[in-house]
């Protein structure tokens, strides 16, 4: 209350300043014995009221400051009626008091807000440092030299303060191990004569590239045993193997699978997120092939995930890769000096994919 009252009050300030200006300014033209006439007239209406015992209104705060402000240029002892002369030294001190206290703010200085924000992205990206590595980081590195207290102060509310952490966020052990993963899952689709399908994808999640698909009307152990012999290779990189719970992989799968030097990571029941990365990926066949092409049998619905799999995976950009492309038959196209423009012998060439469904786009060079 108090902040908004001398709000208020210094809002009025500039209009009775004005007005005090304007009334010296009138003072400065008149003549020597008429200011001395007007202030005898004005000091006897101010008799009159003390001699009556005339109790004055208050004062407002801006009504204060000014009478602070002309005090310093004549002996205002003479002149005070309303109030005490101690009563305006006091109006002087307060004011004093509140020049230094929006002057001179307690504690240190606030560090800039890039800073802030540096210190935050710091603390989110690595879980396991503290408050002395973070400024130690910042000291050897960047030339920035803050104490440990200072990175407490702008810790993010979030996350507690704590000097270590004995576990990585799982995102991280993703990122990690994503070049050694792979995770399969099974998708249903339904032909024109609404006979159910099986659709098995084993995907590798670092490069986010598709290394088996196939379909099948039954969907045992067996034949999902034979898919991993032939998407996985004698000489592979894969350590990891996630998949849910479903009746098609069978302890005996597992074993094989495990047989073939990779761990087997089962799901919880219930729990699809834990396969995240594949039930997108069941997902994106949806949007973009299934939910616009009806398969009229087995070997119709093979063909078009043959062709929907080789533009996924040569010819489809990925955001999470960069943006990229899990496995280019060429490199990716250089930045250009103009991005807006083609040079003269370039022609932008169209290849269409499953009918025109989706479209791929390449530059190709002409004869000059």
């Amino acid at each position: 209350m108090l902040w908004i009252r001398l709000l208020r009050s210094l809002s009025r300030l500039p209009l009775a300043f004005l007005v005090d200006m304007v009334g010296i300014a009138g003072s400065l033209v008149q003549s020597r014995s008429a200011l001395i006439a007007e202030n005898l007239f004005l000091r006897k209406q101010l008799a009159f009221y003390q001699e009556h015992q005339v109790r004055p209104k208050r004062l407002t705060d801006a009504a204060r400051f000014l009478l602070v402000l002309w005090s310093h240029f004549f002996d205002f002892k003479n002149a005070l009626v309303i109030v005490q002369p101690a009563t305006l030294i006091r109006w002087h001190r307060q004011g004093f008091k509140l020049f230094w206290k929006w002057k001179s703010k307690p504690g240190r200085p606030r560090l800039p807000k890039d800073l802030q924000r540096l210190i935050a992205e710091m603390v989110r990206a690595n879980p396991t440092w503290g408050q002395a590595r973070i400024a130690n980081e910042l000291s050897l590195k960047l030339g920035i030299r803050v104490s440990p207290r200072t990175v407490r102060t702008y810790w993010p509310t979030d996350l507690k303060p704590s000097p270590r952490r004995f576990s990585q966020t799982w995102s991280s052990f993703i990122r990690n191990h994503a070049q050694a993963m792979v995770a399969c899952d099974f998708l249903v689709a339904a032909t024109a004569r609404f006979r159910i399908l099986y659709i098995f994808v084993l995907l590798e999640i670092g490069s986010r590239r598709i290394v088996h698909c196939n379909v099948t009307a039954h969907p045992t152990a067996d034949w999902t045993l034979q898919q991993f012999r032939d998407a996985i290779p004698s000489q592979h990189r894969y350590r990891f193997l996630i998949h849910d719970r479903h009746g098609s992989f069978s302890p005996e799968v597992d074993q094989a699978v495990a047989d073939l030097g990779i761990k087997v990571l089962k799901t919880p029941p219930c729990a699809p997120q834990a396969n995240a990365f594949c039930e997108r990926l069941m997902g994106t066949i949806r949007r973009e092939c299934l939910d616009f092409i009806i398969p009229l049998n087995e070997r119709h619905l093979r063909r078009i995930l043959r062709e929907w799999v080789r533009h996924y995976n040569r010819g489809r950009p990925h955001s999470r890769l960069g943006p990229g492309i899990p496995d280019p038959e060429t490199k990716a196209a250089a930045l250009r000096a103009h991005s807006h423009r083609f040079d003269a012998h370039e022609v932008v060439v169209k290849r269409s994919i499953l009918g025109g469904l989706h479209h791929e786009y390449n530059v190709s060079k002409t004869a000059a």
